[in-house]
């Protein structure tokens, strides 16, 4: 693959990033279902880990993470750290254990919600700011939103998908 390949092709996936991120930040908050906002950023990170693997999925996700580290200021930094190794998780079990297609997204961005709802309580519960089970209920309400948008993200990835430059083997 040459260098403009290359970067047609990540510059195409951001891209397609774009309209989902506008979706995730500036409609969906504003109506949130269930007292809740959808996770949208995480998921086009494992949309793209299914369908590129897991060094794509990884760097895909370290750029996922800047923005929403950018969007959410929590806990600088951590989002970065968690997206990239969900990518990289997500990729590698995509490759080796799952198929890469929208099941498999499914089944990795099922994981992905758990473990980032599991250390966001596992944070609030070591700090003592609010209860187990208000916690657990709000988390459960988030991934269940949030997962009604993973066919949404895998078909704007997966078109892209089809249409980028692809690496050559020789």
């Amino acid at each position: 693959m040459t260098t403009k390949d290359f970067t047609i092709k990540w510059l195409a996936y951001t891209l397609a990033l774009l309209p989902i991120w506008f979706l995730e930040d500036f409609f969906l908050s504003r109506y949130p279902l269930w007292g809740v906002k959808p996770m949208l950023l995480p998921l086009c990170a494992i949309a793209v880990a299914t369908l590129e693997g897991a060094t794509a999925g990884a760097g895909f996700g370290l750029g996922v993470g800047l923005l929403f580290d950018a969007m959410v200021p929590s806990v600088p930094g951590a989002m970065i750290l968690v997206t990239a190794l969900l990518g990289l998780g997500a990729g590698l079990l995509a490759q080796y254990v799952l198929r890469q297609d929208l099941v498999g997204c499914f089944l990795c961005s099922v994981l992905a919600l758990l473990a980032i709802d599991a250390l966001r309580i596992g944070s609030r519960l070591l700090s003592g700011t609010a209860s187990l089970g208000a916690m657990l209920t709000v988390a459960g309400r988030e991934i269940l939103w949030s997962l009604c948008f993973v066919p949404l993200v895998y078909l704007v990835f997966r078109w892209v998908f089809r249409r980028v430059p692809k690496a050559t083997v020789l």
